[in-house]
């Protein structure tokens, strides 16, 4: 068919209307919304589910510190209620879908950690004036445990969802989430070296516990701050 009788059979068909013309700027307008959209998503979910696993992590052992007034514990769980308490700017970010606000929640995750740090060598320092004899040890124990699995679980959580959305402040969180599940294997001890008669292995654990979670705020700032970082816009 010729192109005359080609335009022909399209005015004829469509009462002379020129055809639309494809506008590729907005599909691509849309690609990147529905992106951001499902990123939000995932990043709102990661976040959530960690909360939770995070928060019934550290109600368990404020339950078995009433029983033991363990210091080591003491130390761990006030540092896990710091952790679940990161979630809420992290879960804001992702909810605005904000380059900067993720900078922010990154930067807020760090604070949390530090702060957390700081109230602990402030209790291990009193427990070292004011000795304590450690009672329930299997609880204390059990306590560790608790810590452990629910930081690791956390850490999974964050860490891949992190990788996956690009996110430096999930992967912060989630690598010391991380770290902390190895620091609650430190309760673990010491209920093993006070149940041998060592009963100032407690505060010590304690202290042992916050320089490393001291550590984790300078790995953690590290990583958040990292120019290298690339953060999605």
């Amino acid at each position: 068919m010729s192109h005359t009788a080609t335009c022909d059979l399209y005015e004829h068909v469509h009462g002379g209307v020129e055809p639309p013309e494809h506008d590729d700027s907005q599909s691509h307008s849309d690609e990147i919304l529905d992106s951001a959209i499902t990123r939000s998503k995932a990043g709102i979910r990661a976040v959530s589910i960690s909360l939770a696993v995070l928060t019934v992590t550290a109600v368990a052992q404020t339950l078995i510190y009433a029983l033991t007034l363990s210091v080591a514990l003491l130390a761990d769980l006030i540092h896990n209620f710091g952790d679940a308490s990161t979630a809420i700017p992290l879960g804001l970010a992702f909810f605005l879908r904000s380059a900067r606000g993720e900078r922010l929640a990154g930067l807020a995750v760090v604070l949390a950690i530090f702060v957390s740090a700081c109230v602990a060598l402030v209790q291990t320092i009193l427990r070292f004036i004011h000795p304590h004899t450690l009672s329930h040890l299997w609880w204390l124990a059990a306590a560790g445990l608790i810590g452990f699995v629910g930081n690791e679980i956390a850490a999974q959580i964050r860490t891949r969802a992190g990788r996956r959305l690009d996110s430096p402040a999930l992967i912060a969180d989630g690598n010391h989430a991380r770290v902390d599940g190895f620091v609650s294997l430190g309760v673990i001890a010491s209920a093993a070296v006070v149940a041998l008669g060592v009963p100032i292995a407690d505060p010590i654990v304690g202290l042992g516990i916050t320089l490393v979670i001291l550590h984790i705020t300078w790995d953690a700032w590290g990583t958040v701050t990292s120019p290298t970082t690339r953060h999605p816009e």
